[in-house]
Order: structure tokens, then sequence, then C-alpha cells
């Protein structure tokens, strides 16, 4: 069968995540589910991965590193699906949004951020699709996504697809479901077909070098790639 089309992402403009999906209610007319959403996305559900590591980041302040050809993300966003339709097509992306309207710098004596005047004009906002997209629900539910393709890079004429960012800003991953909708005029439905998820434990701010020490260790100590930084 002839790969459906990607759909159009112009309707993650901004961080809202739509209306809320009311659980149970999503059958009532077809199409749609409560809260305005398709019911072959009311009732996806995403469950963050190495949820403890990345609590274990976030408490010391997580720092992921941009560079020039593009750097990958430790930990790795990974999510476990539920509650999709298994034969309806999905494709699953992930984009970068400001926490603020700040730029940062790292503080040694006190081991803090500060803020450090006006952010940098914004990068271009890009979004990385999983490469497996489209696919049918069943397949994304049947094991871990994982996003390892995806790099991070400070160069804003990147022509390799990777997500910019600017340094020393804070920055919070959002990750998207999105229904390929088969009618015609689908373009019409592109806010009730996709549903946001955003894990508040995978902030970061984005670095060129490492700041905090610790941020370092950890990433040396869990980091699998990261085997000839450790003793012995």
């Amino acid at each position: 069968p002839p790969t459906p089309p990607r759909p159009s992402t112009a309707f993650l403009g901004g961080p809202g995540e739509g209306p809320p999906c009311g659980a149970g209610l999503g059958w009532a007319s077809e199409g749609l589910g409560a809260g305005g959403k398709n019911r072959r996305v009311c009732h996806a559900a995403a469950r963050l991965e190495m949820g403890s590591l990345w609590e274990e980041f976030n408490r010391l302040g997580t720092e992921m590193i941009v560079t020039k050809a593009g750097r990958r993300m430790f930990p790795t966003f990974q999510v476990k699906l539920s509650g999709l339709d298994p034969l309806a097509d999905y494709v699953l992306l992930m984009d970068f949004v400001p926490l603020d309207d700040k730029r940062y710098r790292y503080a040694f004596h006190s081991s803090s951020w500060l803020a450090a005047g006006r952010a940098d004009p914004a990068a271009p906002g890009r979004v990385h699709f999983h490469p497996d997209s489209p696919a049918k629900g069943a397949q994304w539910m049947r094991q871990i996504v994982s996003f390892d393709k995806l790099k991070l890079t400070n160069n804003l004429l990147d022509d390799n697809g990777h997500i910019i960012l600017n340094s020393m800003h804070r920055y919070q991953p959002r990750f998207h479901v999105v229904f390929v909708d088969p009618r015609r005029d689908s373009e019409r439905f592109a806010h009730q077909n996709f549903k946001s998820f955003s894990f508040p434990e995978t902030q970061f701010m984005a670095v060129t070098a490492y700041q905090n020490h610790r941020i370092t260790q950890l990433k040396i100590a869990s980091n699998p790639f990261a085997k000839g930084f450790r003793d012995g």
C-alpha cells in the first residue's frame, strides 16, 4: 500500500496541548472524542522511560550538549505508548520549546544558574520525525519508542535537519502523537488529530560544554557510550 502522507505540523505553533480528552466519552460521535479530539488520539497515553534517571539529572539541573555537527541527547528520550488504535497510522515527532525568555550563565562559586539577560533571537523552530513514521498504532505500542537518532545543534545554518537550539538557554522537549487522517480535507482537522505530551523532568539547559561537574560525573556513570571515561 502507498505510504500515507506526513501530516502538517502547523498546529504545533503554541505551547498549548489542545483541549483535554474525556476518558470513556470518546465514542459519542464518529471521529470526535470529548474535548474535540479525534477518538484515535483521545486515549493515547505516553509513559516516559528511564524516569528515575531523568529525575536524577533534573535534581542537578540537566544539561545537554549542542555542537555544530549535532550531538545526541543523553538520557535518550524514550516513551512507552498505549491507547492508540492498532490499525490506524500515526506519525510521532518531537519539538523543543524555550522555557522562558532568558539567557543564563553558570556561577561556579555557587554551583547555580543565573539569568544573564534576555534570550537570544529564537532559533528556527524545527520538528524531528521519528524515522519509523508513519506506522500502525500496533507497531508503536509493541515496543519502547526511542528518539535516539535526534541530534541537537547550535548551528543556525544547519542543513542536516537537526534540532537547532541556543546555548545557555532552557528548553522543554515535547512529544506529539499525530493520527494520519485519510480524509481528503484532513488539513481542516489538524487540530483534532494530535495529542501532545510534556514531561517536566526532561527540561534541560543547552550548553556547548558541561558547566556543573556533577552532571559530567552522572553522564559518565550512566551513559553506556562513556565507558572510556570511567575509572578502571
